[in-house]
């Protein structure tokens, strides 16, 4: 039998597994022996394991997020649809063993309700459960809770795959790699700071999954800087307060936060010193959107040489993105424009993003600054703004805060959904564009762009937000936060309030860890770059662009050896996707799951036995 090994048992390996029961038929004749090694639990893995604060939810709306391929999925395998979370939870549930909480939540939620982690939990076991059915008649699939902490074999015998636990191998005739996201060593710089805080008598926490983070350390009533206004410090404000006992109440249409006397105060800051932007509440009015048309990655790569991003690159995005906007404001709200969509597009489509003639248009048929798209204001909104309190800055961000929920929950303002999906699309092509392995430039800022638009808090945890402000259980810093070690405490200010400087007791890091290959604390990935059997690319693992085969130290594509996921070239692809958009994550795993089978295929003609 043939035997397939996937290293990581989460959303993507049961994407994965899918795959190979969807494409078996047309390309793999018998049955599979599978064997899945996480630590956590086959499905959700460690992200969306169900032991973890049911305070925590997502930031996806149940209707927009779906497990299964669509229509609008391009890849050479079978098409198989299924249920959205919001489907699934309407219609599916007969016979699924639940917690009483988790199938409460469902019973309440609406399409547009953002879900727990818990809930998405459940509906990532069902679907790994169903996944694990699809495969062919005979085939078994075995999890072990633990971890690989090396693979040997050339590409010409099959692979041993060493456990944690165990003293002999798996042996398998192909591994795939599905590690999702990953810790590391500690940075010398937060070393630094951790001893700094022992010496002292004081709390650092480095960075971390919110989720994993022992939060028992921070003490009741301390003054604590918090690096990071994320998601990462969206979940730590509810587990430090809500978590320890606040509530919520609502006064005359007013949210107010109700302490329990066992929150720190959190005097929070980042380089961009606001609050990720509100996700929307609200459908499209307009055209439903294009597929991209101006940021085309093939394209781009058709051009020679390196690609600048700020020179080549991220015009087109911008564009791009615009486009969207633009096209759902003509077409959903023609009332606010001064021309059709048909000659406005046209003319937009022959001029470039930041050319005076783009600039001229705008002007001319879009007579209202609020619907006018500004990129760099999106980006940084308080840059050049200085206050002369902390007390008036603390105003002047709910106030930001308050007229951006608004917005968000607005449908006057749809024009903003239209640009949130050219977004999704631009990030499917940027994908295909750096796992090119041409791309200079970037820097990580388009990430933490794309995360401040499109991945932010639902509404309602805004609100709290600012709730927990007037409360002062969170204070805001500002822009370009600063930090220091000194004076036996941690100092922290901002050049938007430069009178105002915290002496606190405490630092958090409200950031996840940035994984690279050089500082990985994952042992597999450890071993592997050893022994020379993968290729550093900027921290990244290098994987063929064509199949996401792993690549080693001398170029070569290891025949079979296969990784997906954020450590890889080919990073930008999420675990699950929005229903009706060709999402990356689904063409991916169709595309290494046929690579797999044919390999099999080919390996069980040639009665391969060989073992290392």
């Amino acid at each position: 039998m043939s035997v397939v090994v996937l290293v990581g048992a989460g959303p993507r390996a049961s994407g994965i597994l899918e795959r190979l029961g969807a494409n078996a038929s047309g390309l793999f004749d018998g049955p599979l022996e599978v064997h899945l090694v996480d630590p956590f639990a086959a499905g959700a893995g460690r992200v969306w394991r169900h032991e973890q604060s049911p305070l925590l939810r997502m930031n996806s709306m149940a209707e927009d997020v779906t497990m299964f391929t669509d229509a609008s999925v391009t890849c050479e395998g079978p098409i198989r649809p299924g249920p959205s979370l919001a489907q699934w939870a309407a219609s599916c549930l007969a016979g699924v063993t639940l917690e009483p909480g988790v199938r409460a939540e469902l019973a309440a939620m609406e399409p547009t309700s953002f879900p727990s982690r818990r809930v998405q939990s459940a509906y990532l076991k069902w679907f790994h459960e169903r996944a694990v059915s699809s495969l062919p008649d005979g085939s078994s699939v075995t999890t072990h809770a633990t971890k690989v902490v090396r693979i040997t074999g050339s590409a010409q015998v099959r692979q041993r795959v060493w456990l944690a636990d165990r003293a002999e191998p798996l042996v398998a005739d192909v591994v795939v790699l599905v590690l999702g996201h990953l810790d590391t060593v500690v940075a010398p710089e937060h070393r630094e700071l951790a001893d700094y805080a022992a010496a002292h008598g004081l709390t650092y926490l480095p960075p971390d999954y919110t989720a994993d983070t022992d939060l028992s350390v921070v003490p009741a009533g301390a003054d604590v800087v918090v690096r990071g206004m994320g998601l990462a410090f969206v979940d730590l404000a509810v587990l430090l307060g809500e978590g320890r006992g606040g509530r919520f109440v609502r006064d005359d249409g007013v949210l107010r936060y109700v302490p329990s006397g066992r929150e720190p105060r959190l005097h929070v800051g980042s380089r961009r010193g606001t609050l990720y932007h509100s996700k929307t509440g609200y459908r499209l009015r307009g055209e439903p959107p294009e597929p991209p048309r101006f940021f085309v990655a093939t394209e781009l790569l058709a051009r020679p040489g390196v690609l600048d991003f700020r020179r080549d690159v991220w015009p087109l995005m911008a564009k791009e993105i615009a486009y969207g906007h633009y096209r759902e404001l003509f077409t959903g709200h023609p009332a606010r424009v001064r021309e059709p969509w048909e000659s406005f597009s046209a003319r937009f489509a022959s001029l470039d993003w930041y050319s005076d003639g783009m600039r001229a248009l705008v002007a001319e048929a879009v007579p209202a600054e609020a619907d006018r798209i500004d990129f760099e204001r999106l980006d940084r909104p308080i840059d050049g703004l200085e206050f002369p309190s902390a007390d008036d800055f603390q105003e002047f961000l709910r106030a930001h805060v308050t007229a951006d929920v608004a917005r968000r929950s607005d449908q006057a303002f749809s024009a903003d959904l239209g640009a949130f999906l050219a977004l999704l699309g631009v990030y499917g092509q940027f994908a295909v564009l750096s796992a090119a392995g041409r791309l200079r430039g970037e820097n990580g800022w388009w990430h933490g762009f794309f995360s401040s638009i499109a991945s932010g808090p639902p509404p309602d945890r805004l609100e709290e937000l600012l709730a927990l402000s007037r409360a002062g259980v969170v204070r805001f810093l500002g822009a370009d936060t600063w930090v220091r070690a000194e004076d036996g405490v941690f100092l922290a200010g901002s050049p938007s309030v430069p009178s105002h400087v915290v002496r606190a007791t405490g630092l958090i890091e409200a950031r996840l860890p940035v994984h690279t290959l050089a500082h990985t604390a994952d042992p597999l990935l450890r071993s592997m770059a050893v022994a020379g059997d993968v290729t550093d690319v900027d921290g990244l693992v290098l994987v063929d662009p064509s199949d996401s085969r792993v690549v080693d130290a001398t170029g070569t594509p290891h025949a079979r050896r296969f990784a997906v996921g954020p450590y890889t070239t080919r990073k930008a692809y999420a675990a699950f996707a929005r229903p009706g958009t060709n999402a990356p994550n689904f063409r991916q795993s169709d595309e290494v799951a046929r690579e797999v089978l044919r390999f099999l295929a080919a390996a069980a003609g040639g009665a391969d036995e060989s073992v290392a």
